[in-house]
């Protein structure tokens, strides 16, 4: 019980927070959310539904994804409820989330309030993506979003558009995958490449895509770290790790995240008007993986779903057997996603960091 009012003292922080934001906004006859609009790329951690009118396996849309959600029903998470960018849209002071975009470009439901463009499985390599055939590529959210520009154009007019283009919250949460599911199973590519070798030529992509926005009009960004992916469930099974983490491919990924910050700050100076910053998720992750029960957790290392070793996606269904009851009590959903309760506190840490990109 302590742990879980020290978990909601946490978020009651960062609530008050965010409402003495809205209060001076507030003063400034402004009522409005902090930001007109909130426009969302990356991969599975980010991806609220798109693949769900995708023709690939690489899916969220059953139970028990979803099942602590507002709704209590999948939406194409991949998690038992919310993840970290709900809470973000939420405690920006938006009354709904900026849908799918290949939702919203069907129904034109929504779009003044931004849209989600990311996809699970995607990555800044376009092989990344094409190993589960038919998701997202990053280059192919960027055309998306391209499109979206238009049809906001239409439906609010040009001024009004690139005002909501200009003054919106971008959030890039991708990497992960194109070391995990392209980088460290490709033969080919680790005979050529060095990790690090590697995480340079996924850094100079991620750099191309943040400067593509920027010249498609966004002012601020915030770009999200790589996860400590040597602690997920699925690779510690994989890597038939007893106890710890996989602590070379943690290197890896704390390796790739001090260069993107170091190219972050650069972004920051070069480009005219560019408000960025670094959203750090590994050492909060981290910190809660390594000490789970003082963040209200009680199982760090197995996921929720099923045995919690492996089952992700597909594997991850109504019928797996041993799943969890409480998902709060677990660090991760499945073997790769956070649970909804680890993504609160996440969400939590982005705010504070990035504050300075809103007001």
């Amino acid at each position: 019980m302590e742990l879980h009012l020290r978990r909601k003292a946490a978020h009651l922080a960062v609530l008050s927070l965010i409402v003495i934001v809205l209060n001076q906004q507030c003063l400034k006859g402004n009522a409005q959310p902090l930001v007109p609009a909130v426009f969302v790329f990356g991969d599975s951690t980010v991806d609220v539904g798109n693949n769900n009118y995708l023709e690939t396996i690489l899916k969220s849309n059953f139970l028990p994804y979803g099942r602590d959600f507002d709704t209590k029903e999948p939406t194409g998470r991949f998690c038992d409820g919310r993840i970290a960018t709900d809470y973000t849209v939420s405690l920006l002071g938006f009354d709904s989330f900026p849908l799918p975009y290949l939702q919203a470009r069907s129904t034109g439901v929504n779009l003044t309030i931004g849209a989600n463009f990311a996809s699970g499985g995607s990555g800044f390599f376009d092989s990344t993506a094409q190993h589960f055939q038919n998701v997202l590529t990053m280059d192919q959210q960027l055309e998306l979003f391209k499109e979206y520009k238009g049809k906001l154009a239409s439906v609010v007019g040009v001024a009004n558009a690139s005002s909501i283009i200009n003054g919106a919250l971008y959030v890039i949460s991708a990497g992960n995958s194109d070391f995990l599911q392209n980088y460290y199973i490709n033969l080919r590519l680790r005979r050529l490449y060095t990790p690090i070798q590697f995480g340079q030529i996924v850094l100079d992509l991620q750099t191309k895509f943040i400067q593509n926005l920027y010249n498609l009009g966004a002012r601020r960004i915030g770009v999200v770290s790589l996860a400590p992916f040597g602690c997920v469930p699925l690779q510690l099974t994989v890597s038939r790790q007893a106890s710890g983490c996989v602590e070379s491919l943690n290197q890896v990924a704390s390796s790739y995240n001090a260069a993107l910050n170091r190219t972050i700050v650069n972004l920051g100076s070069a480009l005219s008007g560019l408000k960025i910053a670094y959203f750090d998720i590994y050492n909060g992750l981290l910190d809660i993986i390594k000490d789970p029960s003082a963040n209200g957790f009680t199982e760090a290392r197995r996921a929720c779903c099923g045995t919690g070793r492996v089952e992700t996606a597909i594997l991850c269904n109504q019928f797996s057997p041993g799943t969890c009851s409480n998902a709060s009590e677990y660090v991760f959903f499945d073997s790769v996603h956070p649970s909804q309760a680890a993504n609160q506190i996440l969400a939590n840490n982005l705010i504070f960091a990035g504050i300075a990109l809103v007001t």
